[in-house]
Parts: C-alpha cells; sequence; structure tokens
C-alpha cells in the first residue's frame, strides 16, 4: 500500500507527518498490539494490526509484533490476567449477539467501560501505578519500558547527586513523536526518571515502624516506656552510606593529626573493656562528665569545637525532608561515635540541654541497642533490659517522649565495627556563647508526600500533584521543645 493509496483511503492525517514519526507511531503500537487486541476477535485483531501497519509499511519487514508475554502493559503489570482485560468481546463467530457490543442490554460489557471498568482492586492499582512511573508528569512524556520498573537501588539517587542533579534533555530529534500533547517515546529509547520521580520512589519504600510497645511500672503505674521511638530504614541507600563512611574515616584522619579544635576529636585510652571509644563533635562540645575544671556534664558554653561539615548537612536535609524528624527541630549539632570491637555505651538518659526528638544512624553493622526504665550492668560491656531492639545498618533510630525521657538506653559491646552517627537540637538557652545560625540549616520543608506508604500509590500520589498540597501538621511533628525531663513526662495508661 503506497502513499497516495493511505491518503485516497480517509487517512489524510498520515500527511501531515514525516516518515520517521510515522515509523516511531508503528514501532508504538506495534509494541502495545497484545494490549489493544487482547479482547477482540481473531477478525478485528487483523483488522487493527493491518491499520497499525499501514501507517509505515515500511516497517513491515524488520518490525515484528511482540509476543503477549513480552509487551509493555505485561510487564508493567504482572498480576493483570488475560480475563481481566476482557471486555466482553468473544472470539466464537458463532454467537453473534455477543460480537455486537453496541447493541448488549448489559452496559456494563460495553467496549470502552468495561475494559477499565474490569480493573478492580490490586489489578486497576497495579495499571494506575505503572503508567504513572512510566510518564514524566512536567511533559507527558509516556515511555514504553522493555523490562521491569527500575527499584530504588538500581536508581542511582545517590548524596554524590544531592545538590548537582538537573534535568537532562534530549536532543529534539531523540524525543520521539507528539501526538496531542502526549510524547510517544519508542521502546528502544533509555527511559529517565526525573529526580522528583527518584526521590519520589525511595521516599515511599521508607520503612518506618512507630508500634514499638514494653510495659513497665513507672511510678506506680503501667506505661510503655517506648512511646515515641520510631526506627526508619531505606533512608540511605548502600552508596550513600559507603560515601558517609569513607568520610567519617576521613574525619579521624583530621583528627588524629590534629588538624580540628581541640575538643572536636577525642580518643581516650582503653584503660578498661568497652572504654575509649573515639568521638567526633561537631557543632557543640559536650562533656559526657565532670571535668578536671569541674564543669558539669552537659554542653560547654565557653568550649568551642568545629562548625557541621557539609556532607552531616546533606544528611540532616535528608532527615527533615523524609519526615524522620520534623522541620520545627533542625539538628543544629552532631556526634559521631567510631566503635571497635568491644566498645559500648553505658545505660543513660540523653541530657535535657539537647531537646526531642533526636536520632541516631546506624553504619557498618548491626548492633543491640537495650532500652528500659531499669537496666543492669552485668559486667564491663554487658548490659541487661527489658527489651533489646536491633539497629540494621543504614537505619535512623528516633528517640522522643516515653522513649527518650523515662526509658534508658545502653549498647552493649559491639562484636564488630560500628559507626553511629547521633544528630540532636541544642536547647536555645544552653548554645554556645559563639553560636550562629547555619543558613544550610535554615527554611528546610518536608516533602509534601503522604508518609502512610500505600502499597500502591495512586495516580493522585504522583510528584507533581502532590506538590500541589501541604501535608498538615500533626501533634506527632510539634517537635522543638525542650524536654522537661522525667517528672514531666507523659505516663500513658494501657
Amino acid at each position: 500500500m503506497d502513499e497516495n493509496s493511505r491518503v485516497g483511503s480517509g487517512d489524510t492525517i498520515l500527511s501531515r507527518y514525516d516518515p520517521s514519526e510515522l515509523r516511531v507511531a508503528t514501532e508504538f503500537l506495534a509494541n502495545w498490539f497484545p494490549f489493544l487486541s487482547a479482547s477482540l476477535c481473531p477478525g478485528c485483531a487483523r483488522s487493527l494490526s493491518d491499520r497499525i501497519r499501514s501507517i509505515d509499511p515500511g516497517v513491515n519487514s524488520d518490525v515484528k509484533t511482540p509476543k503477549p508475554d513480552q509487551s509493555a502493559f505485561a510487564v508493567m503489570t504482572p498480576d493483570v490476567k488475560a480475563a481481566d482485560l476482557n471486555c466482553g468481546h468473544t472470539s466464537s463467530s458463532s454467537d453473534s449477539s455477543e460480537g455486537n457490543l453496541v447493541d448488549s442490554p448489559r452496559p456494563q460489557e460495553r467496549v470502552g467501560t468495561s475494559s477499565l471498568g474490569r480493573f478492580r482492586g490490586t489489578s486497576f492499582r497495579s495499571f494506575k501505578l505503572a503508567l504513572a512511573n512510566t510518564m514524566d508528569p512536567r511533559t507527558r512524556e509516556t515511555r514504553v519500558s522493555e523490562g521491569p520498573i527500575l527499584s530504588p537501588q538500581a536508581l542511582g539517587f545517590d548524596m554524590e547527586e544531592e545538590d548537582a542533579l538537573k534535568d537532562e534533555k534530549s536532543p529534539k530529534s531523540d524525543r520521539g513523536l507528539m501526538v496531542g500533547d502526549i510524547r510517544l517515546i519508542p521502546s528502544g529509547m533509555k527511559r529517565e526518571l526525573s529526580r522528583e520521580q527518584r526521590e519520589y520512589i525511595r521516599f515511599m519504600n521508607v520503612k518506618r515502624n512507630k508500634e514499638l510497645v514494653c510495659f513497665e511500672k513507672v511510678k506506680g503505674r503501667r506505661v510503655n516506656v517506648l512511646e515515641g521511638l520510631e526506627l526508619h530504614t531505606g533512608i540511605f541507600s548502600a552508596a550513600e552510606q559507603r560515601r558517609i563512611v569513607d568520610f567519617v574515616y576521613k574525619l579521624q584522619e583530621m583528627g588524629r593529626r590534629g588538624d580540628f579544635k581541640e575538643r572536636t576529636h577525642t580518643a581516650p585510652a582503653k584503660w578498661m573493656r568497652g572504654k575509649g571509644r573515639e568521638t567526633i563533635q561537631f557543632g557543640c562540645c559536650y562533656n559526657y562528665a565532670v571535668d578536671k575544671c569541674g564543669n558539669p556534664p552537659g554542653i560547654l558554653h565557653n568550649e568551642f569545637v568545629d562548625p557541621l561539615p557539609s556532607l552531616l548537612k546533606i544528611m540532616i536535609k535528608r532527615l527533615i525532608r523524609w519526615h524522620v524528624l520534623p522541620h520545627t527541630c533542625v539538628p543544629d549539632s552532631c556526634i559521631i561515635n567510631i566503635y571497635e570491637e568491644g566498645d559500648c555505651i553505658p545505660p543513660h538518659i540523653d541530657n535535657h540541654d539537647f531537646v526531642r526528638p533526636f536520632c541516631t544512624v546506624s553504619f557498618l553493622s548491626e548492633c543491640k541497642i537495650l532500652f528500659g526504665s531499669r537496666l543492669e550492668v552485668l559486667s564491663p560491656g554487658e548490659f541487661s533490659g527489658p527489651f533489646a531492639l536491633p539497629l540494621p545498618v543504614g537505619s535512623v533510630l528516633v528517640l522522643k517522649g516515653n522513649g527518650a525521657d523515662i526509658a534508658k538506653h545502653c549498647v552493649p559491646a559491639v562484636p564488630t565495627k560500628r559507626i553511629s552517627i547521633t544528630f540532636r537540637r541544642m536547647d536555645e538557652s544552653k548554645r554556645p556563647s559563639n553560636y550562629l545560625p547555619d543558613p544550610d540549616l535554615l527554611a528546610i520543608q518536608p516533602l509534601t508526600y503522604e508518609v502512610s506508604d500505600p502499597k500502591t500509590p495512586s495516580l493522585s500520589s504522583t510528584p507533581e500533584s502532590q506538590t500541589r498540597r501541604r501535608l498538615p501538621r500533626t501533634k506527632a511533628h510539634s517537635g522543638g521543645r525542650r524536654s522537661s525531663g522525667r517528672s514531666g513526662s507523659p505516663l500513658r495508661r494501657p
């Protein structure tokens, strides 16, 4: 069929496009043919196939219709069975009443309603998620993938890109065919996700455990001493963790060389098992015990340490943006603990010179942290308590409420090397005399996506639509308040 015959048969629209554009359209529709023809009888399927091939006959010899299990739709929605796609058009030619969908007395089986109406439950949600993940909300570009949707681990959304990611625009010749305001991208082209889409997928895959429970009697009342504890996993990718750990080792080398202020880096002698943990402090100088000058435990007003490095500030931004810490309680100090095998932290409650909530990020190896209103010291580095919480590598533990002010916590002797980074915000009245707000940590706002992390977000939960509205503030994220200590902590009945 030549161009004149196509135009003469009513396809005058084809004359408006270049041959290269018609080829793109033919390849696109050929890839989607298994889905488009799933509910058609053989005759209709052949007619549709001929119609698609007539767009650009030049592709007939080298473009083959993909098998049903290789179609773009089958890849994106593996849980959608053929029965879910059946719109009521039977392949049997003996029953003319079933084939005549327009005159069918059952409107729910008509073409155009049933084909989508049957997408209920998981299948319909999967279809919407697949469509959302293959469409760039800013340009409405629908990209046909020849493989499964990229996992968060494969997206490369690492901290190296945190402040440098920019949208890369391909040359116009490589961006496919515009049909109305939809751009069709052939399956051979590489699918790229925007920075917002990559961050959205990572954010939605974060696991948040806020249901930790351990009841103890406190002042005659039965209290959940873990109320307020949260464990978040998936905040930092493996590549990001490697970069953070490498950075900590560089800081350690700088501290040992004496490149920091005197109180920034400390490496006391290991005079007994579990003692002598190496630490690096930024933002404020915290005194763990009464020092040789008689200063009590707490933030030293006239002793100074180095400011927060840029990489640690990037971590803080991630914690705020991804709803780990409230934006009203942005950390302005941190302490890095470098554990060697056998090192530990004895039972304690964090000093109230720091407001709640605060958090600890774990690296290198998993360890257990013990909680309880009464923790026992069995021997150097060995403790016992009513609740042991495993801290996975890369996890973030948030402490507030009873979990920060009623329950003590400790880390028994670790079996292998470990690094922890604790971020805290100083009470305004306890800040050192040289304190100045860090401009990089001002006006950080959380992402406006829902935190409930549904299994399959709807189209309205895509990054572009979600950025148009803000999440309402809740009491759980009021943050930024100084804790009143154990006597002022809420005691809840179960």
